[in-house]
């Protein structure tokens, strides 16, 4: 079953493209914590795909990817403000997010390094994650890497995903500044809940065990 995984970093547009593409029909994931929510959604965005894109290629052939790109000096004050409000509830024993959304954040940006919210430890983590992901897809055509800013990348992605698209349309801005929900506000009825349950019920992939 081919997917969209999208794996840009947090405080990239992954909101943002989350909400184009339900716009443009298809079902949508921002976040997917279980199996089936993989399996319900077309395309999954942030958390854990930006971690976990080589598994989910492994377990989804065919499918495509799309890196989010922002430059460095727009994305530093973005995800310290999102760090800095996550954190607490980040960490391994006392944090109530799920356990899924911790481990993806951990793996990418070393939440207990005493530098955490630095420009040089975050832009480490930021060119690093990049440099692993055009290392991973050198020589491949299932990944598309836009700046969802510029003029012209909404039409470039449909055009990637080989769906009908209209040069006029432009991406949203959602998340701006120090909001962080605006997903959870959207209404749609394409969009998929990240704790969809299925047969296994809420039970996630095993590949990271």
């Amino acid at each position: 079953m081919t997917k969209i995984f999208i794996i840009g970093l947090p405080r990239t547009g992954t909101t943002s493209i989350s909400v184009a593409l339900l716009e443009q029909g298809f079902k949508v994931a921002h976040t997917a914590f279980t199996k089936q929510a993989f399996e319900l959604a077309d395309a999954i965005s942030d958390s854990p795909c930006f971690s976990d894109y080589q598994q989910l290629d492994l377990l989804f052939p065919e499918s495509k990817f799309v890196y989010l790109k922002r430059d460095l000096c727009k994305w530093l004050p973005s995800i310290k403000r999102l760090l800095y409000k996550m954190g607490p509830h980040l960490m391994p024993k006392t944090g109530h997010f799920n356990p899924v959304l911790k481990r993806s954040f951990e793996q990418i940006f070393d939440l207990n390094n005493e530098l955490l919210l630095s420009d040089a430890h975050l832009s480490h983590c930021y060119l690093k994650h990049e440099q692993q992901v055009e290392s991973y897809f050198q020589g491949r055509d299932d990944l598309l890497s836009i700046d969802i800013s510029h003029v012209g990348s909404l039409t470039a992605l449909l055009k990637f995903l080989d769906h009908e698209c209209d040069s006029a349309q432009q991406f949203p801005h959602l998340n701006k500044g120090t909001q962080v929900a605006n997903w959870k506000e959207y209404k749609h009825a394409n969009k998929i809940n990240s704790l969809s349950a299925g047969r296994d019920h809420r039970k996630f992939f095993d590949y990271h065990y």
